[in-house]
């Protein structure tokens, strides 16, 4: 427990840095231009990264598939109910697709190796892998219809260079490429950097936003989705299946992450309401800390 109560300390220190940092330098710090480096430099680090350091193993894919179909059942859940709930088409994209972006790498990650030891790597690896196409394909979409017509909102997804990192990445990992420590090393400062500066601006978008403002049916509704639809969910498949209980507790876990400050960055670029999906995004990182010990517990049922 002390493992996994550190691994999310850690995290949380970046995020109340850039609280600090808005809340004494204001107006000198450009919210807009943190996040276009970050989308559009720094995780294509973040990517190659993430994709070339554990080998991407066929016989672990059935992970990341089952992983694919409860969210798939999620965000059609989400597309039907979220038309009836909102009106408001910025908060209609939202409580469609935020509850389904988990932070599934740099909060899951560290979180399942706490709890699973090593051996959860290649699971989480490649279940992280589908969580990042999933963002940067529905994420675009929906977080971009807020503002957008479809037509653009596609093309909004091809314009990201992190799909096209994704692609290079498992085109290269599956022909067996391996990069060198020099790359290895060059890639890895990329990709801690784009981490550090994520949580840094959940930190900063932090400062000034109130909870309070916010559509309260529209937490509500996010919350109820990411903390009973789809752990319910998850928890049908998944007892169905018959899968090693490592590989179960791995996709449960992934599944229980709180929204991502992925959600933070998308909604921001695409200038969808970003001060409102913080206040998602930190609410459901103060329900996560009382829910985790919970989540490990079902896991045993599974």
């Amino acid at each position: 427990m002390d493992s996994i109560i550190t691994a999310i300390a850690g995290i949380y220190i970046f995020i109340i840095m850039g609280f600090i940092a808005k809340m004494s330098l204001k107006q000198q710090i450009d919210d807009k231009t943190i996040t276009l480096i970050n989308v559009y430099f720094l995780q294509v680090f973040l990517t190659f990264w993430g994709l070339l350091l554990q080998p991407v193993n066929i016989d672990f894919l059935f992970a990341p598939l089952v992983y694919f179909v409860i969210i798939s059942v999620v965000l059609f859940f989400t597309i039907t109910t979220a038309k009836i709930f909102f009106k408001d088409k910025k908060e209609r994209s939202i409580a469609t697709i935020a509850a389904i972006i988990g932070n599934t790498g740099n909060l899951g990650i560290p979180i399942n190796i706490a709890i699973f030891g090593t051996a959860s790597i290649p699971y989480t690896t490649v279940v992280n892998l589908v969580n990042v196409v999933i963002v940067y394909t529905f994420g675009v979409y929906y977080y971009s219809r807020g503002s957008f017509t479809i037509k653009n909102s596609l093309i909004n997804i091809l314009k990201l260079p992190i799909l096209w990192a994704v692609i290079i990445a498992v085109m290269l990992s599956v022909s067996g490429y391996r990069p060198s420590k020099v790359v290895e090393g060059t890639l890895m400062m990329g990709a801690y950097a784009s981490m550090t500066m994520q949580l840094f601006l959940f930190g900063i978008y932090l400062y000034g936003t109130r909870i309070k403002e916010i559509n309260k049916v529209l937490l509500s509704y996010v919350s109820a989705v990411k903390f009973i639809v789809l752990p319910f969910v998850a928890f049908v498949v998944l007892y169905l299946l018959h899968l090693p209980s490592i590989v179960k507790g791995v996709i449960f876990i992934e599944l229980m992450m709180p929204l991502a400050v992925a959600n933070v960055n998308l909604s921001s670029l695409y200038e969808c309401s970003p001060k409102v999906v913080t206040v998602l995004v930190f609410v459901t990182s103060l329900l996560f800390l009382g829910t985790i010990f919970a989540t490990i517990r079902i896991v045993h049922f599974l």
